[in-house]
């Protein structure tokens, strides 16, 4: 069993920074690619950014310049830093990785944490 937690989601005005990160634990044997997504109220769930274990990233338009993503591998942690916050990136931001465990591969997920940019 692998599990994925996110934390550092919170209300921040305009202009504002904030890191979010992601751990998993459990069962691991491999990580490969992780990423983050999000979704707005009535909106669909969107990538965000995502991050090979080599260190290859792909971020959506909407944030390029802004958010940088990054993963520490030695602690199965990815992290999204966030800066220029608009009241558009409001949103659950949910937490991807695809992981080899003892017995399968597969892509998991995080329970998301809000993040709310208002003034």
């Amino acid at each position: 069993q692998v599990q994925l937690v996110e934390s550092g989601g919170e209300l921040v005005q305009p202009g504002g920074s904030l890191t979010l990160s992601c751990a998993a634990s459990g069962s691991i044997f491999r990580i490969y690619a992780m990423g983050w997504y999000r979704q707005a109220p009535g909106k669909q769930r969107e990538l965000v950014a995502t991050i090979t274990s080599g260190g290859s990233t792909n971020y959506a338009e909407s944030v390029k310049g802004r958010f940088t993503i990054s993963r520490d591998n030695a602690k199965n942690t990815v992290y999204l830093q966030m800066n220029s916050l608009k009241p558009e990136d409001t949103a659950v931001y949910y937490c991807n990785a695809r992981v080899l465990s003892s017995t399968t591969l597969g892509d998991y997920w995080g329970q998301g944490t809000q993040v709310a940019v208002s003034s």
